[in-house]
């Protein structure tokens, strides 16, 4: 009996089905939450990386196409961590709320890192404990 699409898709088919049944674990550029659901990264520039960096580009500028990334470069409301604060745990239009699956400390580095990156040269670092507070305040538990 013929296959219903052509040999070659057939044979790609039969090979993911059996690399999934092996039980081989993706490649690590494939994911970057753990099993529990948070990012294991640690330090600012890793975050941003392999977080950030899939939509806002590597270089910070963003992108249009599906759906509008904005550029962090050069960006005037970093000017305020605050700002930034709020968009990782609250969410912003299409942005989902990434800070609740970071701890405080992650949550720091990545806004301290982008806002002494790329063009933008801000003021003081925030700190976990502020960002624990500004957690509490808007009742975003990690």
């Amino acid at each position: 009996m013929p296959l219903p699409f052509p040999h070659g898709l057939a044979l790609a088919a039969a090979l993911a089905l059996s690399t999934a049944a092996a039980g081989e674990a993706p490649s690590p550029a494939a994911s970057h939450l753990s099993k529990g659901g948070a990012f294991e990264e640690e330090g600012g520039a890793a975050l941003y990386a392999n977080v950030c960096a899939g939509c806002h580009q590597p270089d910070a500028r963003g992108a249009s196409g599906a759906a509008d990334y904005p550029s962090l470069a050069d960006d005037k409301d970093l000017a305020s961590a605050d700002y930034l604060e709020r968009v990782l745990l609250e969410g912003q239009r299409g942005m989902p709320a990434l800070g609740r699956m970071m701890s405080d400390r992650q949550v720091a580095d990545v806004i301290n890192y982008v806002r002494s990156h790329f063009g933008n040269a801000y003021g003081e670092d925030i700190s976990p404990a502020e960002v624990e507070a500004a957690r509490r305040r808007a009742g975003s538990a990690p």
